[in-house]
């Protein structure tokens, strides 16, 4: 056996112990990507059921909407119907109901005024002076 030869089977024990060394990790790859593969399947079985689930979900939430837009146009309907009532009940009674306010008041007003004149109570015509700007 010449160097030349031995050289040669050394250099070929070193490239079968790298191309060992390499395949260790390429088969730790492959069982990897089998078991990503399988994963992967199963949760593709798995999403059917799930997106079946989401879809009735949608559904339902779909029909929740649908009665909260009726009850919102009742409730639009109410406060339209509320407002013009208000507006009606301030132009037929708010303004003669202010109007007998103001009246009644000022009857009582005067009537106070001409009881403490009648009766010489002193005191009582200068609040009532007092209470309309006049001198003490």
């Amino acid at each position: 056996m010449s160097p030349g030869q031995i050289a040669a089977l050394i250099a070929a024990g070193a490239f079968v112990l790298l191309v060992l060394l390499l395949a260790i990790p390429l088969v730790k790859l492959g069982r990897a990507l089998d078991e990503a593969t399988i994963a992967i399947r199963k949760a593709h079985e798995n999403s059917t059921p799930l997106f079946v689930e989401a879809n009735t979900t949608l559904n339902h939430v779909n029909t929740q909407l649908e009665r909260v837009d009726g009850i919102t146009a009742n409730a639009r309907a109410v406060t339209g119907n509320v407002s013009a009532l208000t507006s009606l009940f301030t132009a037929t009674l708010g303004g003669p109901l202010v109007k007998a306010a103001a009246l009644s008041y000022g009857v009582s007003k005067a009537l106070r005024a001409r009881r403490a004149k009648k009766g010489g109570d002193a005191d009582a015509g200068r609040r009532s002076r007092r209470a309309r700007g006049g001198r003490k």
